[in-house]
């Protein structure tokens, strides 16, 4: 048994050295914690669910011999992945479960994170809706290979497969999310004035002036988890939308306070009805107009609304 008694609920804050006195593990450990985190939850999108595998990746790190360790980084990723897999098989039966559409848990992150554009198009809320539709194998290949570019030995110890079918794995995830994911990359600066624009006629509520900024084929995806009013299916359609907006933001006739944000590396909404968080909406931008729109209403879902979370490809 290891006498050590420090882990990821004692570790100092990410980012942090570590205290005084701390083990070669620890120390390793708390260097990657960030890294590992952004792992879990690309694998998962739930940030509960991604501190639970860095506890579990924790305990079996404290019981490896480090000095048959050649790569600690990798080793470290190699657990977090295996452990991510299993919890994914556990959540696939969470989420036939789950009341309406279930979207990623939204993330309260630092500005060098939407500075960084492959990690904040890795971690969107529209590519991560688009890892849902893969199979837990291919989104673990797809996370490893195309977010973190991981070598295919490595992954195929990860996922225990051969280099040869992971290479395979990596191509068909590759093309899938091709296929779904936005076709023009849009500047940060366009992405601002839509969400500028989106955030007025929001506070408004008129419906008309919502139809001038969303697309007419846009889709609403909505997550209320069972606990709040939500669409149980995608709606589709600038009118259709636009009425749903109104509806379920007005129908209160409560004040609506909707705030600029940065979630999940790209601009976002927080919004408040009479003083109370109701949500975070995220969207997608294409050729100036809202493309997709990703309402999370679930209460259980929006504790790191206010608190930066940290991520990293490194």
């Amino acid at each position: 048994m290891s006498d050590r008694t420090t882990g990821p609920g004692t570790d100092p804050a990410p980012g942090t050295d570590p205290a005084p006195g701390t083990d070669p593990a620890t120390e390793t450990f708390v260097a990657h914690r960030n890294l590992l985190f952004t792992v879990a939850y690309e694998m998962l999108g739930s940030a509960a669910d991604a501190e639970d595998v860095l506890q579990e990746t924790w305990l079996r790190w404290v019981a490896v011999d480090l000095a048959q360790v050649r790569d600690q980084r990798a080793y470290l990723v190699r657990i977090t992945t295996r452990q991510s897999l299993n919890r994914l098989r556990t959540m696939s039966r969470r989420k036939e479960a789950y009341v309406g559409q279930w979207l990623p848990e939204p993330l309260l992150t630092a500005p060098d994170v939407a500075d960084d554009v492959e990690l904040a198009e890795s971690v969107s809320m529209a590519l991560m809706l688009v890892l849902e539709t893969l199979s837990p194998t291919e989104r673990a290949v797809f996370v490893l290979r195309e977010v973190f570019d991981t070598g295919y030995d490595e992954i195929a110890a990860a996922v225990d497969k051969t280099p040869a079918a992971v290479r395979q794995i990596a191509h068909r995830a590759r093309r899938h999310v091709d296929a779904r994911r936005p076709r023009r990359q849009v500047s940060a600066e366009e992405t601002r004035a839509v969400h500028e624009s989106f955030r007025r006629v929001l506070e408004t509520g008129d419906p008309r002036a919502l139809l001038e900024v969303l697309a007419p084929d846009v889709v609403m995806v909505n997550d209320g988890g069972g606990i709040k009013q939500a669409a149980l299916r995608p709606i589709t359609g600038a009118e259709k939308v636009a009425r749903f907006l109104v509806g379920v933001l007005g129908k209160n006739k409560a004040p609506i306070t909707v705030a600029p944000t940065v979630v999940n590396g790209g601009p976002a909404l927080v919004v408040h009805l009479d003083g109370e968080l109701d949500g975070i909406l995220a969207m997608r931008v294409e050729n100036a107009l809202v493309t997709g729109l990703y309402y999370v209403r679930n209460p259980e879902k929006l504790t790191r609304a206010e608190t930066e979370t940290p991520l990293t490809l490194r």
